[in-house]
């Protein structure tokens, strides 16, 4: 499987599929804690877990459904419409993770201003899983919040 991933890669590489790969990776962004907070490495407000996904917004969910079903031979979820976040998901099971493909539901889903600024899809999350203490809730991000969710 795994020659087969790299075999599908490279020839989708060279097909120019993923010629956004090739371009130069903007940096991250830093983020922020109040005074209080910072403190040696030790005193970590979070323990990092697996990664439980990587979200991959699509322009057509069932061509990118078909690609890695029927060209990389990737067990495929059917198609999963989210109201409540405004997307279509489809999860793509990796063995140790998921690729989870968004694809927007509605003209005001947040993935469809994405694909306005990102035409071909692309990256949009990497969700790892952690378990946090109260002093995370602290902590944001230059624009954004951190956001936490809880898995059973």
């Amino acid at each position: 499987m795994a020659q087969v991933l790299r075999a599908a890669v490279a020839a989708a590489c060279a097909g120019g599929l993923f010629s956004r790969l090739q371009a130069p990776v903007p940096t991250g962004r830093a983020f922020s804690t109040p005074q209080s907070s910072r403190r040696v490495a030790s005193a970590a407000v979070w323990a990092l877990g697996r990664l439980n996904h990587v979200a991959i917004a699509v322009p057509d969910l069932e061509k990118a459904r078909a690609f890695y079903r029927d060209v990389l031979g990737a067990q495929v979820s059917e198609v999963s419409p989210l109201p409540e976040h405004g997307v279509s998901v489809v999860f793509v099971d990796l063995g140790n993770t998921k690729l989870e493909l968004l694809h927007p539901l509605g003209k005001d889903s947040p993935i469809a201003g994405f694909l306005q600024k990102n035409k071909a899809g692309g990256m949009h999350h990497v969700c790892i899983e952690v378990s946090i203490s109260l002093k995370a809730q602290r902590l944001t991000f230059l624009s954004h919040k951190l956001a936490f969710a809880s898995w059973d």
